[in-house]
C-alpha cells in the first residue's frame, strides 16, 4: 500500500474518532452548564459510548455488504449534521442524545476505515498498516482532549464541535478524491444474516473471545482514567484551565506511537510477548498516577505507560482478530469494538462514582483493580492462543 494511503487513512481515523473523544476535559463546563453533579456527569460519556456499541453492531458491519468508499462519505456527511445537533443542544436530552449520534456515526466512520485498509493491505503488511491506522486513532484522541481545551477556553465548549463540524466537511472532499474504489465485491447476503454471522462470530472464534475481554477490560481501565482526569486538576489546589488539561492528552502521544510498532511484532508472530509486557506496565502505571496529587511530574510519567501499554495490547489485538477471517474485516472489527465500547462505557461512569465516593486515590484504586483482571484473564488464557500468535 502506498505511503500516501496509508496516511490518508491514519488522518481520516484520527479526525472521525476525535468526535467521541472531545468530551472528556470539557465535563466540568458541561457540568455547570447542564446541572449534572460530579456523579452523574459521565453519564456524557457512557451516551457516547452508547452510541459507540450501536454502530458496532449495527453499522459496522454493513462495510461487508456495501462499496466501503461510498459508505465512508456518507456517514461522514451525517457526522457533520450529528455535530450541529450538538452545538444547538439546549437541555439535557438533546445533549444526551447529540452525545450518542456522535458516537453512533464517529465509531462507525472509524472502525469502517481500519477494515477498509485491512481489506487493501497485502497479508505480509496487514499488521503495519492497521498499526498506521491506529496510529491515526492515538492522535485523533489525543489531539481531541488538547484542542477541546484550547477551544474551549478561547470559545467556550459549543467551539468545540463547530470546528470538529467544519473538518468533516473538508473531509468529506479530501476522501472523495483520494480514497481508491474497492476491489472486492462485497457479500450477497441479507443484512439480517450479516448481523446473525456476527453472532456466530463470537460465539465460534475462540481468538476474537479472548482479544475481545481483554480489550473490554483495558479500555474500562483507560476510561476510568481519562473521563476522572478532568474533575481533579480543575480542582484546587491545581485548578487548571481547559487548555492545560486537554495538554496532558499529548503528554501520552510519545508512548502511544511507539505502541503502534506492535502490529510489526504481531507480523513477527510476538503478539503473546508483546500482550503480557503491556499488560504489567498497564498495572504498574496506576502507581505513579496515584501520586498525581503531589506531583505531575509522576502524574506525566504515569500517562506515557498508560497510553504505550494501552495502545500496545489495542493494535496487538487487532492485528490477531483481522486473521481470523479475511473475508469479514467489518464484522470482525464491530464484533471486537463491541468489548471495547462496553468496557469503556462501564469505565466512564463507574470512575466518576469512584470519584465522588473516594476521590482520586479510588478512581486509581478502581483502575488498578481492572488492570490486575486483565493480566490475570490472560495468563489463564495462555494455552488458548499459542497457534494463532505463531501464525500471526
Amino acid at each position: 500500500m502506498p505511503s500516501s494511503l496509508v496516511w490518508l487513512f491514519a488522518l481520516a481515523c484520527g479526525l472521525s474518532v476525535a468526535n467521541v473523544y472531545y468530551a472528556q476535559p470539557l465535563l466540568d463546563a458541561m457540568a455547570h452548564e447542564f446541572g449534572f453533579g460530579y456523579g452523574a456527569v459521565g453519564i456524557v460519556i457512557t451516551a457516547t459510548q452508547a452510541g459507540c456499541a450501536l454502530a458496532l453492531l449495527l453499522l459496522v458491519p454493513v462495510g461487508d455488504l456495501f462499496d466501503r468508499r461510498r459508505l465512508i462519505l456518507l456517514q461522514l456527511l451525517l457526522l457533520a449534521m450529528a455535530l450541529g445537533l450538538v452545538v444547538l443542544a439546549s437541555t439535557r436530552v438533546a445533549l444526551l442524545a447529540g452525545m450518542l449520534t456522535l458516537g453512533l456515526l464517529g465509531t462507525a466512520m472509524t472502525q469502517g476505515l481500519i477494515a477498509f485498509a485491512a481489506t487493501l493491505a497485502a497479508p505480509a503488511e496487514r499488521g503495519r498498516v492497521v498499526g498506521a491506522a491506529q496510529g491515526g486513532v492515538v492522535i485523533g484522541l489525543l489531539m481531541a482532549r488538547a484542542m477541546a481545551g484550547v477551544l474551549a477556553d478561547l470559545a467556550g465548549w459549543r467551539a468545540v464541535y463547530v470546528v470538529s463540524g467544519v473538518l468533516a466537511l473538508l473531509m468529506i472532499a479530501l476522501l472523495a478524491r483520494c480514497l481508491p474504489r474497492q476491489a472486492s465485491a462485497p457479500l450477497r447476503i441479507s443484512y439480517a444474516r450479516l448481523l446473525g454471522s456476527m453472532f456466530t462470530l463470537l460465539a465460534s472464534e475462540r481468538t476474537l473471545q479472548i482479544r475481545g475481554v481483554l480489550a473490554m477490560l483495558m479500555f474500562a481501565a483507560f476510561s476510568v482514567f481519562w473521563t476522572a482526569l478532568v474533575l481533579p486538576l480543575s480542582a484546587p489546589p491545581y485548578s487548571m484551565s481547559h487548555t492545560a488539561i486537554g495538554a496532558f492528552g499529548l503528554v501520552g502521544a510519545a508512548g502511544a506511537l511507539a505502541a503502534t510498532h506492535a502490529g510489526r511484532l504481531a507480523d513477527r508472530g510476538l503478539g503473546q510477548w508483546t500482550t503480557g509486557v503491556a499488560l504489567i506496565l498497564l498495572l504498574a502505571c496506576w502507581l505513579p498516577l496515584g501520586f498525581a496529587g503531589q506531583s505531575l511530574w509522576l502524574l506525566v510519567a504515569g500517562v506515557i505507560v498508560l497510553d504505550l501499554a494501552g495502545q500496545a495490547i489495542h493494535v496487538t489485538n487487532q492485528s490477531l482478530v483481522f486473521r481470523v477471517r479475511p473475508e469479514a474485516h467489518s464484522r470482525l472489527v464491530g464484533c471486537y469494538m463491541l468489548f471495547y465500547a462496553l468496557g469503556s462505557g462501564a469505565g466512564s461512569i463507574a470512575s466518576t462514582h469512584a470519584y465522588a465516593l473516594a476521590g482520586w486515590s479510588g478512581v486509581c484504586v478502581l483502575g488498578a483493580a481492572i488492570s490486575a483482571a486483565a493480566l490475570a484473564f490472560w495468563v489463564l488464557t495462555l494455552r488458548a492462543m499459542p497457534r494463532v500468535c505463531a501464525a500471526a
